[in-house]
């Protein structure tokens, strides 16, 4: 069985989300249309202040969590929006699985988590047909990544120092495999 879950895992600053971004770049110049969410940090001053989420096809932003909140759940000093976790991040999940040929997640983590329609748009992209390249929190304990690290097409890369740089290389080169034969399976 061709694994088509491919998750980049590490500790916080070893570079998860520029190694998917990579990957993502590589396939969308060879011709693959990739739909989803990524998170970034924002900062203020040189500091963190918090995070935003951006739907990779619609170019949407949302405020996923941030120091200053008022309101929504809280993750260490961070409280996380869920309006905008919904309405740009699980959406532009959903959007991806219907739309797009890859399926980016960033990230399945505790600030995500807070979310049930982000585990619902997580659990169909899992389900579908659909290559799902993501970032998986490392040290995540919650029911819906034990389930992903446990399953038969999943495999789950740690980026570390030394492999950051061409990480995305090997995961460019075994999505086209699996997209090749994927699209191969469509034509016949």
């Amino acid at each position: 069985m061709k694994k088509r879950l491919l998750f980049i895992t590490g500790s916080p600053g070893a570079g998860k989300t520029s190694v998917l971004m990579k990957t993502i770049e590589v396939l969308e110049v060879r011709g693959y249309n990739v739909g989803g969410m990524v998170s970034r940090e924002v900062r203020a001053s040189g500091v963190r202040v918090g995070f935003e989420v951006l739907d990779l096809s619609s170019g949407r932003k949302g405020c996923l969590a941030r120091v200053n909140q008022k309101f929504g759940p809280r993750i260490g000093k961070y409280r996380v929006n869920l309006e905008d976790l919904d309405n740009v991040g699980a959406e532009a999940v959903v959007s991806a699985v219907e739309n797009a040929e890859v399926v980016a997640i960033d990230e399945i983590g505790p600030m995500e988590l807070c979310s049930n329609r982000f585990k619902e748009a997580v659990k169909r992209a899992a389900e579908s047909r659909k290559l799902v390249i993501g970032t998986i929190h490392w040290k995540g304990r919650d029911k819906l990544i034990e389930e992903i690290r446990n399953r038969q097409d999943a495999e789950i890369y740690r980026v570390t120092y030394e492999n950051r740089g061409n990480l995305h290389e090997m995961l460019v080169e075994k999505s086209v495999e699996f997209l090749e034969k994927s699209l191969n399976k469509k034509t016949l």
